[in-house]
């Protein structure tokens, strides 16, 4: 039965709790079965809160929470009461916080039970690993990376650890591994998902989102976590939900516009042939489908820029004692930041806005702006990142992940949706770009697209 359990839906598995065909406690003792029968070969959830879980399920008999106790596991650099949470840093590495931060309290609240926290990049960065866990591996092929920074999450999900995973994204941390492990991420917009505390709480670059194996799950989980926290000043009520009803009404997009580069960006050959193959599909089903994008040249050295600023602010004041524990590539993070002039960010801030404006335009004439969700497919596990990218060199570990980067400054809603596999069987995704706000409008055309691929939630064995 445990086995039959973790390969459902959450959907379907949530609507057996409110049947009482099932009740909370089976579904934490079907996950740890099966999470300690299969992560010992991928490392996506090191730290585990079982007794905890066991705890939480107890009470939930008969809830009628968005999640009525089904379990799922939370990324490792947001907080869990009475749990480990340590940011994959030795910074942080013995660090047990007593409550529950407001992003995981509000999850809970609404019947979500924590089962783990999962594996993710050292401070920043899109391959999980890190000095205190070590690395976690892509369950398509265990030699390979998963992505990141959510890439516990995303092989959790994939291997049937648990039925939902928590996630967040600053630069494609939500909808990269997401691609390379053939599941889906939402980035939501701004104020969607109330945040834990931040250094800088007007930030717009860093949301919260969910995962899960196929859409309508990914509404369900992201139901759970929206809403109002007035300790979050961006947060806000939405009241375009329930999500749910959402992805259970697919709506063809009409007009969709499609970019393999943004015109700009150096791609794989394999990841330009796949995504067009997809843009063919899309329109051999009669959806318009425009080849371009609005104009992104200069958006990578912007991103760089507000991305220094943000790490500055968030590690400065631990530099003068915890330097050397810091990545080399996070260090740069930081010190750019500290080394940007004022009129450096000062420009960075304008073509923010004039880029918004133009992307805007496009999406009057677009429903949906779709690009591969990585410009390639997974590399070696130990491999932090590419250095060349068809035949063009890459300067900083955010050059290889610019597709999602350079996306995240639109402060736009994005899901991560797989839609193939490459010749040797990995997955391949592409992300949904649409306008502010319209996360129910995205989840239609993502439902749209799932039924008609084809596209059936996939729980597989790690393979090596």
């Amino acid at each position: 039965m445990s086995n039959d359990l973790i390969r459902l839906s959450a959907v379907a598995v949530r609507d057996l709790l409110r049947q009482g065909a099932v009740t909370p406690a089976e579904l934490v003792e079907a996950a740890i079965t099966r999470i300690e029968a299969v992560d010992g070969a991928v490392n996506a959830l090191p730290t585990r809160c079982f007794d905890r879980a066991r705890e939480q399920a107890a009470t939930l008999k008969g809830s009628d929470t968005v999640l009525g106790g089904l379990p799922l596991v939370i990324k490792d650099n947001n907080e869990v009461g009475g749990v480990r949470s340590t940011g994959g840093t030795p910074i942080f590495a013995d660090r047990v916080p007593a409550q529950s931060d407001r992003t995981v309290a509000l999850i809970e609240a609404r019947g979500g039970v924590t089962l783990a926290k999962s594996n993710l990049s050292e401070l920043g960065g899109a391959n999980s690993t890190n000095a205190v866990f070590g690395a976690t591996r892509n369950p398509w092929n265990t030699a390979l990376t998963c992505g990141g920074s959510s890439g516990g999450s995303a092989v959790a999900l994939a291997t049937g650890q648990a039925w939902l995973a928590h996630g967040n994204d600053l630069g494609g941390s939500l909808r990269i591994p997401a691609s390379f492990c053939g599941v889906l991420g939402l980035r939501p917009g701004p104020g969607r998902i109330p945040r834990r505390a931040l250094v800088n709480p007007f930030d717009t670059l860093f949301v919260d989102g969910p995962m899960a194996r196929d859409v309508a799950d990914l509404a369900l989980f992201f139901d759970a976590m929206t809403g109002f926290d007035q300790d979050d000043p961006l947060s806000a009520p939405s009241p375009d939900g329930p999500f749910l009803a959402a992805a259970q009404d697919p709506q063809r997009p009409e007009r969709m516009a499609w970019s393999a580069d943004l015109g700009c960006l150096p791609v794989d050959d394999a990841v330009r042939g796949l995504g067009e193959g997809f843009a063919g599909t899309m329109a051999a089903a009669g959806i318009a489908v425009h080849h371009g994008a609005p104009d992104f040249t200069h958006a990578l050295q912007t991103l760089l820029a507000l991305r220094g600023a943000s790490y500055l602010a968030t590690w400065e004041p631990l530099l003068a004692t915890h330097r050397h524990l810091f990545t080399a590539d996070v260090l740069g993070d930081i010190e750019r930041g500290a080394t940007q002039s004022p009129s450096d960010l000062a420009a960075a801030e304008r073509y923010r806005a004039d880029l918004y404006r133009r992307v805007m335009a496009f999406l009057d004439r677009h429903d949906i702006l779709v690009t591969p969700a990585v410009t390639t497919l997974p590399g070696p596990v130990e491999v932090m990142w590419p250095r060349e990218i068809a035949g063009q060199r890459l300067s900083t570990y955010v050059d290889w992940i610019a597709i999602t980067a350079v996306t995240s400054l639109l402060s736009c809603p994005i899901l991560s949706l797989p839609v193939g596999f490459s010749a040797d069987g990995l997955p391949f995704g592409v992300q949904l770009i649409g306008k502010p706000r319209s996360e129910a409008r995205l989840f239609r055309a993502a439902a749209w697209i799932e039924r008609h691929l084809g596209l059936k939630p996939t729980v597989i064995d790690p393979r090596d």
